[in-house]
């Protein structure tokens, strides 16, 4: 049995997370039966998830053969899950959070929220995933094996040796169980009332065929094997073994899957909202309360959108009357300005190429200069990737993976490239310092390597705070004078948290007040000049994800806010850089615990 410190040293690194938990009746204090209990939750988790376990690098020693398998993704595993929901907050209940430690109640704080939040998901909707960001449809155009494994086993499984491509060929042949599963969680949806809206449904179905239609040998599935093995030595036909495997398994998964979809379309409304599913409005109050980690309810939510929008817009049209831009709608304009063709990369191979070489070298300048107001600095780095072509009709516009824990992956940040014509230049470096860094990768990167935290403190996660991060790190560049003399490049800062701002309205348009798919996508082109194409995506995105898109907004109002208190409480005493080890050195945490937080290091600098 080996000790705590033994524990986190193999998480930190390359070798496996062991089981050290002690029973509860032998804990002597309160932090060590909260500390048992959480790494023992841990545990389970990594146990029940080999690809969580594969995307932290802890696939190795006693935990090497959990690569040759994929999640659970059954009816029956579900079932699982609600139980295991329920009997963890029990379990919780049993800890006295007035006998832990400063620290500890931070944990306790983190832990009930998130435990009191996937208990009220699991008990009150039978369909769907009601975890961390809630779902209500299991395969759409965002959401399915089909649409994340892919991409996942090739960039994430990695392929050094034989094992490892051994392991590859054994998840591939899983890939076609993981389907299937999914298949019969649609078909359970639909059985009680759940179907996606039809073009959910139609785009979904387009891009299922995209795979489905691809010659076997020439999917990304057995492209990538091959050239890694390759690469890695490892000898061996994988191709043919990976290619048969796609052409039989996984074709006949995904015709039934496609069949699946294609039997509920004449079932399927038009309507965007998830107002008129099985409870509804209790499950849009859930997808609230889960994504801000606030109390907010529709209704407050769509009011500060409307005041937002409305002052964001103010200060752009300053901006732009200053450019000799005076005809027409702040969103108009912006729609013009989106348009003109200098401000625009060739929608071709080599424009998409001088695209991402032009975010590398941002994404390398910022770098450099992160000491200039952060005194903690990642060590893993982050690379910029293209969305893969094969999802990129229903994917958002930009995403980040974190690395692994082991450092043997770094972090990534991917654009949609769809259509170059959706990234004039004066707005894609905002994307990158929202992206990489000092948005997303600087946070989450942090969050791994903060080493005096428990595995389970770094590995957790809040939307509102990693996406309210994101926008707050886009402010704290514009402050460091990345668009000193660029005007342009300021308006394109102003309308990323516009574009933000009106997702609160119509996300909460289209799921609390009732607002049909087009009406959306008119309020998204109309207010914030975001062209159709992207609004039309943006909207279904929010559809299927509902209130995942309201966190941001709502996480840098409050993240920007309590910088103004600490700094209005602490006068000459503030540090910017100390604001920033309080923010993000406790890992990712509900937005109620970051306000504690920082008020404490505000009272005790």
């Amino acid at each position: 049995m080996i000790d705590r410190r033994q524990l986190l040293a193999a998480g930190a690194g390359a070798g496996a997370l062991a089981a050290a938990v002690p029973a509860l009746a032998q804990v002597q204090t309160e932090d060590q039966k909260l500390d048992a209990l959480l790494t023992r939750h841990l545990e389970e988790n990594l146990s029940d998830s080999p690809e969580q376990v594969t995307s932290l690098g802890l696939d190795t020693g006693a935990r090497a053969a959990m690569k040759f398998k994929l999640d659970d993704r059954s009816l029956a595993s579900v079932a699982e899950d609600k139980a295991r929901a329920a009997r963890r907050l029990k379990e919780f209940g049993s800890i006295d959070r007035a006998k832990l430690s400063a620290a500890s109640q931070v944990t306790y704080d983190i832990t009930k929220f998130r435990y009191q939040v996937s208990a009220d998901g699991a008990k009150t909707f039978n369909y769907g995933s009601m975890g961390g960001r809630p779902n209500p449809y299991i395969v759409s155009q965002l959401g399915g094996s089909y649409q994340s494994l892919p991409d996942w086993l090739d960039n994430q499984h990695k392929i050094s040796n034989k094992d490892d491509a051994d392991a590859y060929v054994s998840r591939l042949n899983a890939f076609a169980t993981a389907l299937d599963q999914e298949t019969d969680r649609v078909k359970h949806d639909a059985g009680v009332g759940v179907i996606a809206p039809d073009f959910v449904l139609a785009k979904a179905i387009v891009q299922l065929s995209a795979l489905r239609d691809t010659a076997p040998g020439e999917t990304s599935l057995v492209r990538s094997l091959v050239r890694r093995a390759q690469a890695a030595g490892v000898a061996g036909d994988y191709e043919a073994t990976a290619t048969a495997i796609v052409a039989g398994p996984v074709r006949a998964a995904l015709d039934r899957q496609i069949d699946a979809l294609k039997s509920l379309q004449p079932k399927a409304g038009h309507d965007a909202g998830v107002w008129r599913l099985p409870k509804g409005e209790a499950l849009y109050a859930h997808g609230l309360k889960s994504n801000t980690t606030t109390s907010l309810s529709g209704e407050e939510i769509h009011k500060i959108g409307l005041e937002q929008v409305a002052e964001l817009q103010s200060e752009i049209d300053v901006i732009l009357k200053a450019q000799g831009m005076t005809q027409g709608t702040v969103g108009e304009r912006i729609t013009a300005l989106s348009k003109d063709p200098q401000h625009l990369y060739p929608n071709t191979d080599e424009g998409k190429a001088e695209l991402l070489a032009a975010l590398n070298v941002q994404v390398q300048a910022m770098w450099a200069r992160l000491p200039e107001v952060f005194a903690t600095v990642p060590k893993a780095r982050v690379e910029i990737r293209r969305v893969p072509v094969t999802i990129e009709a229903g994917a958002p516009g930009g995403y980040y993976n974190r690395p692994s824990l082991d450092g043997s992956r770094p972090g990534a940040y991917y654009i949609n490239l769809r259509d170059t014509s959706e990234w004039p230049k004066w707005g894609l470096p905002t994307l990158s310092y929202h992206e990489a860094v000092p948005g997303h990768h600087l946070q989450n990167a942090l969050a791994l390597e903060a080493g005096e935290l428990p595995l389970y403190r770094r590995l957790g996660s809040s939307s509102s705070y990693n996406e309210g991060w994101g926008l707050y790190a886009e402010q704290l560049a514009m402050e460091m004078g990345v668009y000193e003399n660029d005007p342009l490049g300021r308006v394109g800062f102003l309308q990323s948290y516009l574009f933000r701002a009106v997702r609160l309205v119509v996300d909460t348009g289209m799921h609390h007040k009732r607002w049909s798919r087009e009406q959306a996508i008119k309020w998204m082109v109309d207010n914030c000049g975001e062209p159709e194409s992207s609004a039309a995506r943006e909207i279904e995105r929010y559809c299927v994800w509902p209130g995942q898109a309201c966190s941001y907004k709502i996480g840098h109002t409050v993240i920007a806010r309590i910088r103004n208190e600490a700094k209005a409480k602490m006068g000459a005493k503030f540090d910017l850089k100390g604001f920033h080890d309080a923010v993000l050195l406790n890992g990712s945490v509900p937005l109620t615990v970051l306000e504690r937080n920082v008020g404490a290091w505000a009272s005790n600098a």
